[in-house]
């Protein structure tokens, strides 16, 4: 009825191609199953590498490839029965045995992976771009239904195979695709030289058997806690940080404890300050203000030391002016603490 000379009749009615399936009418869209627990096959594909191309591309022409990435694979996907979820950025997601039942939909989910993959060759030639696609496929039961409105397009799953099959995208490495168990049970026929891995993922409590399609020559699967992009190794500096909260805590630390010290020698022993010079909390003082110079001058050198560092983003790699001007300042004001500090301890020396 969606095509033909009688479609005419049904657009007459209102009813047409669903935007989300052209496979389905959008009176059946607005009428699928609601808070059922139904087995799906949930895709997450996503452009492998493409947050460093778009620093040479520009606005214009990521706008372009990506738009041109998501329109083929949401073709590709149609054509084998999907249901697509949502657009993220340049990701797509998209359900298969929803609305309409399929018995073969971990099947189809991995064809139309291997197809996305394959088509992003000639995608790639055409922008003359190295294009590949990592995806995640999980197999499992979700709770299907509209969330948030009564709205067709607000229609999707949730459940924890969605939450997996996001994950697995994030392991999978370019042109590879990441499947779990339970789909892999239901199409390794297809696939006998699929590779088994298992780890820990964030967000399931037990370890997660995964199976590797179209292998690159990626890392294997790894827990979680070790897929860490900067050193999780507590150092001085993140010590010294914690406590100082920033360098520009040397307005609270050091300036007022380096005047009251200093400034009993600066003004003399007979001035109001008299008593602190006498007094036995003089040594810890001074040792306490000149740590805390030390400390502070420390973190002006620990931050260069991370803005330096390769996997710092760009935008980070640039002080600005107002941390120019606080870090002027710390090492000011520890250049004058120290100075303070020496004179006392001279001058004190002197008199005794």
């Amino acid at each position: 009825m969606l095509a033909g000379s009688i479609s005419v009749f049904y657009r007459c009615l209102g009813i047409g191609r669903s935007s989300r399936n052209p496979n389905i009418c959008t009176r059946c869209s607005t009428h699928v199953a609601e808070g059922r627990l139904v087995e799906v096959s949930v895709l997450f594909a996503d452009l492998s590498s493409f947050t460093a191309l778009t620093q040479d591309l520009g606005a214009e022409k990521t706008h372009e490839v990506v738009d041109a990435f998501l329109r083929m694979a949401t073709e590709i996907l149609v054509r084998h029965g999907a249901f697509i979820d949502k657009y993220v950025g340049d990701a797509v997601m998209a359900l298969f045995s929803i609305p309409v039942r399929q018995d073969d939909h971990a099947q189809r989910a991995i064809a139309a992976a291997i197809e996305i993959n394959a088509a992003l060759k000639t995608l790639g030639a055409r922008f003359n771009l190295p294009l590949q696609a990592s995806t995640g496929i999980a197999t499992g039961f979700a709770r299907v239904g509209r969330l948030g409105s009564d709205d067709a397009k607000d229609y999707t799953a949730i459940g924890d195979v969605v939450n997996l099959s996001a994950r697995l995208q994030s392991k999978a490495g370019a042109g590879e695709i990441l499947i779990n168990d339970e789909c892999y049970r239901l199409a390794h026929d297809a696939y006998p030289d699929a590779r088994l891995e298992e780890a820990m993922l964030k967000g399931f409590r037990d370890p997660v058997r995964a199976y590797r399609l179209q292998q690159a020559d990626g890392p294997p699967l790894r827990d979680d806690s070790e897929d860490t992009t900067v050193s999780e190794r507590i150092s001085i500096g993140a010590i010294i940080f914690g406590i100082l909260g920033a360098p520009c805590a040397v307005l609270t630390l050091i300036g007022p404890l380096a005047v009251a010290v200093g400034a009993t020698s600066l003004f003399g022993l007979a001035g109001i300050l008299t008593f602190l010079d006498q007094s036995v909390l003089r040594i810890p003082l001074l040792i306490l203000v000149t740590l805390g110079a030390c400390a502070n001058i420390y973190t002006v050198w620990h931050a260069r030391q991370l803005r330096a560092n390769a996997k710092v983003p760009e935008q980070l790699t640039t002080a600005t002016t107002l941390e120019k001007q606080r870090t002027a300042f710390v090492l000011t004001a520890s250049a004058i603490t120290f100075g303070l500090v020496i004179f006392e301890v001279v001058a004190h020396n002197r008199l005794h």
